[in-house]
């Protein structure tokens, strides 16, 4: 698979995440354009752009230009967020309703489930630092592209963003992804770093792609529920849903429950999923 990796170098996570990989793979470059310079390992391609991620649109058309048309992209990128909490995350792209943050109003990025929550799995077994927590983060702002896509990213504000530590470890796990086997799913419900998903996901034989929380449900009626469930389990390829039912109102959940089933899709929690063993 031709992987892309994404570096911004106006974002100094980005820029940490980039020095870490050229320290941990042999990396040749093989070609420039107008947007950025790219580097080549195997099957492996990291292109370093002055723009930032979220304005990214033409990303894969400036990679094509070089010669490389991807199948993965992975944005490396830092994290922000009013808690200031000190966090290393992983989520799908695009937008539930308006484009604040770049990306197309109501549009989602393909998915790429197995790449995203084998990458979870693999920051939470590896993380040394005690205080930095692991999570999804549910989808949200863009770039808009066409390719199956997932930013990893290290937070939360500018006291964390510079951890060096922090971009090794992203740095290792970008290194070594795989792809897991695991069923892909959209999780409904929760708030916007998705407790539930994460510990699903990191215990059992599960794989999310996109997530619809609770505060995009919150103001929507039924047709609009509907439209995003269907774009989520189009854009991650599943038609199985897994709804964090104690994350809302028991009468919410039978709502969700009556939409999902409406549309053709399953419902599901965790105890329908394997627990992950050690053998």
């Amino acid at each position: 698979m031709r992987r892309l990796l994404v570096c911004s170098k106006q974002d100094l996570p980005s820029v940490n995440m980039k020095n870490c990989l050229l320290n941990l793979m042999d990396w040749e470059e093989i070609g420039s354009c107008e947007d950025g310079v790219m580097l080549k390992s195997d099957n492996t391609y990291m292109l370093s752009s002055d723009k930032w991620h979220v304005d990214f649109d033409n990303v894969v058309e400036a990679s094509c230009e070089i010669g490389i048309d991807p199948e993965l992209v992975i944005f490396m990128s830092r994290h922000s967020s009013k808690s200031g909490r000190p966090t290393l995350t992983v989520h799908p792209l695009g937008n539930y309703h308006g484009n604040d943050l770049g990306g197309l109003p109501e549009k989602l990025v393909k998915a790429a489930p197995h790449h995203m929550s084998e990458a979870l799995r693999s920051i939470s077994s590896i993380n040394y630092m005690e205080d930095m927590e692991v999570a999804f983060e549910v989808t949200h702002h863009g770039p808009w592209l066409d390719r199956p896509t997932f930013f990893i990213e290290i937070g939360s504000d500018e006291t964390h963003w510079g951890n060096k530590d922090a971009a090794e470890i992203l740095a290792r796990v970008i290194a070594e992804n795989k792809k897991s086997d695991y069923p892909s799913v959209v999780g409904i419900g929760g708030g916007h770093y998705a407790p539930r998903f994460t510990e699903a996901a990191l215990s059992r034989k599960v794989d999310f792609g996109h997530m619809i929380p609770n505060y995009q449900l919150e103001s929507s009626d039924d047709e609009d529920i509907a439209r995003m469930m269907r774009d989520a389990c189009e854009a991650t390829d599943t038609k199985i849903i897994f709804l964090h039912r104690k994350s809302m109102k028991g009468k919410d959940a039978s709502r969700i429950r009556d939409i999902s089933e409406s549309e053709g899709f399953e419902v599901t929690s965790s105890s329908d999923f394997d627990l992950i063993t050690d053998d």
